[in-house]
């Protein structure tokens, strides 16, 4: 399929050629910093406390900024941002405020409104939009409800603290837009709409300020600077310098304000307030919240110049009027820096409108279509410049005390190899403002719909040197790189690849090679790593799968022994045909990889024994017809653990089909599978299909056969177990009224069905495996059932809901699925989205929140409220099943 002609498409072609750098500014600033690893510099580990929200307008950050709708450059040298006061709040609006970890019953949780409703994958456009409150935001009320409640209890939110006051409007809808005039040319739009039915106050202060790189003792130069250059032109303008950007202005305009001054200050750290200690200049970082809050008038620098400037701009806003703020940060020093203003931002507007023209798929519905494409905004507004050495980190700064001894043998210690200082796809910029290695391989796969050059490149650098560990493992977080998450990331590199290849008219073996060379790696890793006695059976711990087991998978068992695990195996025999895939097809014009594809084909035919092995340490249970986790104790007794969960399913993911055409184009490889399955009879017990040829002449590489697919599908395709109205529950609802329970020393531990937030505070409350719906592994479930229908066709059919009398093919149950997760989103016939559960504000909207997991009954968004982020693959469901299409391959 050749590539649209539009203009963001364009732009696309010359970042990639690199004729040209539009991918330079971007949206890229963290929506929090503060409470992070990273900025923790503490004996304990408790980076909540060590730098809380308390110190955030205060205290510089060592290693990235944050700010409300940030833009910046992909070294985030600059940055650009928005505050607000109402003078009603204790504190100016900086930065958006959430709950804690230790301060939120069910974890950490971000406590605003706002919106990431459009954008380009060049940045050309970005917009979001947030309601900020006209009554005093009610931060300390928000920590002691929260505080107050425990696991059984509700999340204390916003509007149960002001609902009153935000369902009578009393709010600014605070829209915030970037266009490019160029490459380094940003424009910014900033209209602050009064909802109310009254007039009311509010400060606007779009800022600029440089990240401080000069606290830390390494650096003996002179500091970058910003300096007012308004004079005679009656606008507001600060020129500024900066070794590596050269020279810069920043114009503000504000037309009907009653009041516009500039401010100027440092992005240094107020010591004095924080820690009894002289600053190092009497103008600091919370200047701006000092004079227009507090009344200081000298908090501000005097002399018109300093690190950190705003343009502080004041009116009153009549009911239903706005407050429209324009700022331009260019590289030229513009004679009227507004003159193309509005012009330039129809343009761009009117050009990601042709950009998603171009990409969304005839036959959405108008509805579709607004949710695909805000969900690709988020997606987008989800990129973060992202700066962490953990050596830098554990060795502390020059200009700082030693840390404490005891960080060198604490977290993340052995990864000291590790060096971030790039932009990267966040899954939450607040509540997770850190990379996850299994999130992110989510995150390209819709991204690659937008821009497949940069989910590429995404995938390739978690594999870079500097980032993969010289053993071969790959980043898991900050919080602990060398956790251990499922190995999706050759799935992910394969299917970027072929949406690339199948979008764009060409295919890039140039990446697949590159990528997979790494791979092998991280491969043998787990290998090594992960399989405790050899016998392919393989462990992992909690895999992302956080609390879905009966006690923590990644702590030592009570029972002693170890645990052989149904989804650690299952992930290792798909990457083994995620392997064998990309092997094939690199095959085909690279002979060498025929070798390497006989290897993975045999390792997952050991797999897929030792798993189905009735008389060794296989986890398939003939009475249930499901697989099980099994403990495995020291003497050699092994008892599965029978919790109906998603972990039961997984082993429906290991499902890869070879065309016909492969045994032609790879002769030595289907000598050597013919050789195999002759002469090794004994492991290909359940893999008799691979002899028999399905649909389309295909043969079926998978762990199950087709007697236990049907047995696994009755249950999955249950109401009363898996399946709910909006997708795949995490544990079955049969749990619900028939907890399963296990004891060893004295200690009973129990899982029942929740289909909401965690009643435990297993890995800190703040997830939940036990019966909500999550994206990534519905996404996963959909693929595999496409991939069976590729074999099996219409000569497989099931019921659809089991017990329904109705029965459907794989791939009409797969899109079925899929049309249930995207109803979470859409309005139904009331004009209800599923989604926003009972809120009223954002019920009848057309924005939308995309939640990290959603309530297994209810469909109610929860946990992250802006996790796109893997919930970004609603978007990639709208693209191939939206409107009435049931295209089959």
């Amino acid at each position: 399929m050749p590539r649209p002609d539009t203009a963001e498409h364009q732009r696309l072609a010359t970042s990639e050629a690199r004729e040209a750098d539009w991918k330079n500014w971007g949206p890229y600033v963290a929506d929090r910093a503060w409470g992070t690893v990273r900025e923790d510099y503490s004996a304990s580990g408790d980076a909540w406390d060590y730098f809380p929200h308390e110190h955030a307008h205060s205290r510089a950050y060592r290693w990235n900024e944050d700010a409300i709708a940030g833009f910046c450059n992909r070294m985030q040298n600059v940055c650009l941002g928005v505050a607000m006061w109402n003078e009603q709040d204790a504190i100016l609006k900086e930065r958006f405020f959430g709950v804690s970890g230790p301060q939120g019953n069910h974890g950490e949780d971000v406590k605003e409104h706002y919106f990431y409703v459009d954008g380009t994958p060049t940045h050309s456009y970005m917009r979001m939009h947030y309601a900020y409150p006209q009554v005093a935001y009610p931060y300390e009320q928000l920590v002691r409800e929260n505080l107050a409640r425990g696991y059984h209890d509700p999340e204390y939110e916003l509007t149960d603290a002001i609902g009153d006051a935000l369902a009578e409007g009393r709010y600014f809808d605070v829209g915030i837009e970037y266009a490019k005039a160029g490459e380094n040319d940003i424009l910014c739009r900033i209209t602050a709409t009064n909802r109310a039915p009254q007039a009311a106050p509010l400060h606007l202060l779009p800022h600029v300020w440089y990240r401080n790189t000069w606290s830390w003792g390494y650096d003996d130069r002179p500091k970058p600077t910003l300096r007012d250059a308004s004079g005679a032109r009656g606008l507001l303008r600060v020129h500024g310098e900066h070794r590596h950007l050269g020279d810069r202005w920043w114009s503000v305009r504000a037309s009907g304000a009653e009041s516009a001054a500039l401010m100027f200050t440092e992005n240094e750290t107020n010591r004095e307030r924080l820690f009894g200690s002289p600053s190092l200049s009497p103008y600091v970082k919370d200047a701006f919240h000092r004079a227009i809050v507090d009344g200081e008038a000298d908090a501000v620098n005097p002399e018109r110049r300093g690190t950190k400037a705003a343009a502080h701009i004041h009116a009153t806003v009549a009911p239903g009027e706005s407050l429209v703020v324009e700022v331009r940060y260019a590289p030229e020093d513009h004679a009227d820096p507004f003159a193309d203003f509005d012009a330039t931002f129809r343009t761009r507007i009117h050009e990601a409108d042709a950009f998603y023209d171009a990409l969304q798929a005839p036959g959405l519905s108008d509805d579709e279509r607004n949710v695909q494409r805000q969900a690709f905004a988020g997606l987008l507004w989800s990129k973060q410049f992202y700066h962490y050495s953990p050596k830098l980190w554990l060795d502390g700064d020059p200009a700082f005390p030693p840390p404490p001894e005891a960080r060198r043998h604490g977290r993340n210690h052995d990864w000291t190899h590790l060096y971030n200082l790039d932009v990267l796809s966040m899954p939450d910029k607040w509540e997770y403002p850190w990379y996850a290695a299994w999130d992110l391989a989510f995150h390209m796969i819709p991204m690659a719909l937008l821009d497949p050059e940069w989910s590429k490149r995404q995938l390739t650098l978690l594999m870079r040197e500097w980032y993969q560990h010289p053993n071969g493992q790959l980043p898991a977080y900050e919080w602990d790189f060398g956790d251990v998450n499922p190995p999706v990331h050759a799935w992910a590199v394969w299917r970027v690849y072929q949406i690339d290849r199948d979008h764009n008219g060409g295919p890039d073996t140039d990446f697949l090679a590159s990528a997979f060379h790494k791979l092998l790696l991280n491969f043998t890793w787990w290998v090594n790593q992960k399989d405790d006695e050899g016998n392919n059976v393989f462990q992992g711990g909690f895999l992302g799968l956080d609390n879905i087991g009966v006690f923590d998978r990644s702590a030592p068992l009570p029972t002693g022994g170890h645990l052989d695990q149904a989804d650690g195996t299952a992930w290792m025999a798909m990457y083994c045909l995620n392997m064998l895939a990309i092997s094939i097809e690199l095959a085909r014009t690279r002979p060498a990889y025929e070798d390497v594809a006989t290897k993975f084909f045999e390792h997952f035919v050991y797999i897929a024994k030792a798993i189905n092995d009735e008389g060794g340490p296989g986890l398939w249970d003939e009475d249930d017809g499901f697989y099980y986790d099994a403990i495995e104790t020291p003497d050699g007794r092994q008892t599965p653990l029978k919790i109906r969960s998603f972990v039961g399913l997984i082993p429906l993911f290991a499902i890869e089909t070879l065309e016909p055409d492969v045994f032609e184009a790879l002769p030595r490889f289907a000598r050597r599978m013919r050789w195999f399955i002759e002469n090794r009879p004994e492991l290909m017990e359940n893999l008799t299909f691979l002899r028999e040829h399905g649909r389309g002449d295909r043969c079926l590489l998978s762990i199950v056969d087709e007697t236990r697919l049907r047995r696994i599908l009755a249950r999955l395709l249950d109401s009363d177990q898996f399946l709910s109205e909006f997708g795949l529950r995490s544990l079955s609802k049969e749990h619900e009224a028939n907890p399963y329970s296990f004891s060893a020393n004295g200690e009973t531990h129990t899982v029942a069905y929740e289909p909401a937030e965690s009643t435990s505070g297993l890995f800190g409350g703040n997830s939940n495996w036990r019966g909500p719906i999550w994206f990534p592994l519905n996404y996963l479930m959909i693929e595999s059932l496409q991939k069976y229908d590729y074999y099996y066709g219409d000569a497989l059919q099931v019921e659809m809901p089991t017990a329904s009398g109705e029965t459907q093919n794989l791939w009409d149950v797969a899109g079925d699925l899929s049309r249930r997760l995207t109803a979470l989103f859409l309005q139904d016939a009331s004009g209800q989205r599923p989604v926003h559960g009972g809120v009223d504000m954002l019920q009848g909207e057309d924005r939308v929140l995309f939640y990290e997991y959603f309530n297994g009954d209810t469909g109610a968004g929860l946990g992250a409220s802006h996790q796109t982020g893997w919930t970004a693959l609603v978007a990639k469901l709208i693209q191939q099943s939206g409107g009435t299409r049931k295209k089959r391959r």
